[in-house]
């Protein structure tokens, strides 16, 4: 199973500023969007199933790093996963490229609580949702270490990539 689900996006004009960069608010936008096609696409999860019952995500905390701009008309890659899964929250990393993925655009990790829609209050995912949100999970990322190590971690990967490929 593709833990890693990745698609393109083209940058749009009326997302941007006067100087044709991504308005930091729509990356935002973009990356949520991206995870939940990612969500519909690799895995047929369908949000209305947990709608339709009262039951839902919402996002209780964001950390987002912006490295480089995304410009109008450009193409990106957006990539997402599941770092961890608990009882009552989720947590997802988003990453946002330059198509080539030589250049690491934006950087988001959000934190979902899974919450009754009628109460408000949190809930608890059951077993099998557990389960099968575990099988997502990507291990190889320390979900403890901050965002900045995590980002040094990509830099990294992608200055390697980028050598192996020159030689």
């Amino acid at each position: 199973m593709n833990k890693t689900p990745s698609s393109n996006y083209n940058i749009r004009f009326h997302d941007c500023d006067m100087f044709g960069h991504l308005n930091n608010a729509r990356y935002l936008d973009y990356m949520i969007s991206a995870r939940q096609d990612h969500l519909k696409d690799a895995y047929n999860f369908d949000y209305n199933s947990y709608y339709k019952n009262n039951l839902g995500w919402v996002i209780s905390y964001h950390e987002i790093q912006y490295l480089k701009p995304a410009f109008f008309e450009e193409d990106v890659i957006i990539q997402s996963s599941l770092l961890n899964a608990d009882r009552e929250t989720l947590y997802v990393e988003v990453l946002m490229m330059n198509e080539a993925k030589s250049h690491l655009k934006a950087i988001l990790r959000s934190k979902l609580t899974f919450i009754n829609l009628k109460t408000g209050r949190k809930e608890q995912h059951t077993p099998e949702f557990i389960e099968w949100a575990k099988s997502l999970v990507l291990d190889e990322v320390n979900t403890n270490a901050p965002i900045q190590d995590r980002i040094k971690q990509l830099l990294t990967q992608i200055s390697y990539k980028k050598q192996n490929e020159n030689n």
